[in-house]
């Protein structure tokens, strides 16, 4: 006689966790819910996997139905797995981050009813957050803190053209720190990688600094994949 083999009792799901950098300040894209638990809460972009989908292919999915966005490239972080996470049973989440410079043609719109709205939120007025999404927001972060110290991410979150003063306002409010300005900019122009250009800010009611760019070609050439910033 074959073997009856036990029926498997969990569900997998996927938390994305998207910061943006625009107007100075770090944000977070959150979805108002508009289905139990937590329906009216505050919480990060998230559902479960589908049946017939991998992962990777249900956080684009899941991103694209609850904020409107396509084609971001996020990657995986971290899994949550314990038991008692998720109200209506056990829940396992794989989340996922990602960087974007906000902006233009970045505009959210839900497309399910799963969600009221999206929106871009500082990361300093985070509302009450449902389920344990707090802890993989903190846990996001985390990821970020780190690799700012050896990866070029902070250009990910910056306008093409930039000034010094938005990348140390950057790498400030990732790591929770006030940077010396002197010592910043000598350590991050001693690099190399970016570049000077002939041009000034626009629209500004104080003296126009100078903009630069970030030069990916000499950055990979010079440094491979890491650096020490």
């Amino acid at each position: 006689m074959k073997e009856v083999l036990p029926v498997f009792n969990s569900a997998v799901s996927i938390d994305c966790v998207l910061f943006g950098f625009d107007n100075g300040e770090l944000k977070i894209l959150l979805i108002e819910r508009n289905e139990e638990p937590f329906k009216d809460w505050w919480a990060l972009p998230g559902n479960l996997v589908g049946e017939n989908e991998s992962v990777d292919q249900s956080a684009s999915r899941i991103l694209h139905e609850l904020t409107g966005l396509s084609d971001i490239y996020m990657e995986q972080y971290f899994t949550f797995g314990e038991v008692d996470r998720h109200p209506q049973g056990r829940v396992i989440t794989v989340a996922y981050y990602a960087m974007l410079r906000l902006g233009g043609d970045k505009a959210l719109k839900p497309l399910t009813t799963y969600a009221k709205k999206a929106q871009w939120i500082n990361v300093k007025e985070l509302p009450k957050l449902g389920f344990d999404h707090q802890h993989i927001f903190d846990k996001g972060l985390e990821k970020i803190k780190r690799r700012i110290k050896h990866l070029p991410i902070a250009f990910e979150l910056l306008p093409e053209k930039f000034t010094l003063t938005q990348v140390q306002n950057v790498y400030e409010l990732i790591l929770g720190k006030k940077l010396d300005k002197r010592n910043f900019r000598k350590k991050i122009l001693s690099f190399g990688v970016l570049k000077e250009l002939d041009e000034k800010q626009k629209g500004v009611s104080f003296r126009a600094a100078t903009l630069y760019k970030f030069d990916k070609r000499k950055y990979a050439k010079l440094f491979g994949k890491e650096i020490s910033f």
